[in-house]
């Protein structure tokens, strides 16, 4: 289960870097500053939680564990409701897609609570 975690971390950094590169040339002249800064947002934080789904598959191909693995569908399931919702919402402009953002959001947090919970119980 944790080469899994390897793989999708390493597709999500790969989506990350083709949102990113999509914002900053196809996207700069078509969206408005402030959709074009939301976008980026989604972009910066699926970056992030793509390298901590990296991560995870580390520190289980160490120390395997359930905990883990549930942090790795806690952020994974926050850069879908998040970095998504941020996307969706810069590109179409329905601003009410914002309400979903919070929701990925709390997945973050989720998953790093997780993550640290079983970062703690791998070490000696």
């Amino acid at each position: 289960m944790m080469r899994w975690w390897l793989v999708v971390g390493a597709v999500n950094a790969f989506l990350s870097v083709a949102a990113g590169a999509f914002g900053a040339h196809a996207l700069k002249a078509r969206l408005p500053q402030d959709l074009l800064v939301i976008f980026e947002t989604g972009a910066r934080y699926h970056m992030y939680h793509a390298l901590a789904l990296v991560a995870v598959g580390l520190l289980g191909a160490v120390r395997p564990s359930a905990l883990l693995s549930s942090a790795g569908w806690a952020m994974l399931a926050g850069i879908v409701l998040f970095s998504g919702s941020l996307y969706a919402l810069a590109l179409s402009g329905v601003r009410v897609l914002g309400a979903i953002t919070p929701l990925g959001g709390l997945g973050f947090l989720a998953g790093w609570v997780l993550f640290a919970m079983a970062a703690w119980r791998a070490t000696p």
